[in-house]
């Protein structure tokens, strides 16, 4: 008799349960799929390569432009006078990515691989607009607080 109770218990667990021992799914609903964003969408919320700087040669710009490059800490990476650093030189002539203004703006906005973060989203357009104006007057005449030569 005892065999039989056994075997009727068990009989009664198995059919109670509708997948394998252990199968916890089969009685919870699957999750509705969730889009859910990763990070901070890159970039100007327009495109800036049908852009023009709207400073162009503003030397007050270029002076505002050089006090965002110390206050954003932009010389941390790509030294006092973007002379370079850890980041590459502003000074060179040769750039990767291009040294057109709105090229230039694309590279603050969005970012680059290998190290340049973000900036779009932290920083307005005028205020990108005015660093690339100061980014612009390097080894020019019209440059704010040039390094001095020693």
């Amino acid at each position: 008799m005892n065999r039989r109770c056994a075997w009727l218990a068990l009989l009664i667990v198995a059919g109670a349960c509708s997948g394998p021992p252990g199968d916890v799914a089969s009685s919870y609903p699957a999750p509705a799929p969730v889009a859910v964003a990763v990070g901070p969408l890159p970039g100007p919320e327009e495109d800036a390569q049908f852009m023009s700087n709207p400073y162009g040669a503003d030397r007050g710009a270029a002076g505002e432009g050089r006090r965002l490059f110390v206050r954003f800490n932009c010389a941390g990476c790509h030294g006092e006078h973007g002379g370079g650093g850890m980041g590459p030189s502003l000074r060179d002539i040769d750039w990767l990515y291009g040294h057109a203004d709105a090229q230039i703006y694309d590279s603050i906005a969005q970012g680059r691989a290998n190290g340049m973060p973000t900036w779009g989203r932290r920083l307005s357009q005028d205020q990108i607009w005015r660093l690339v104006t100061y980014i612009k007057t390097f080894r020019t005449n019209n440059e704010p607080e040039p390094p001095q030569q020693s």
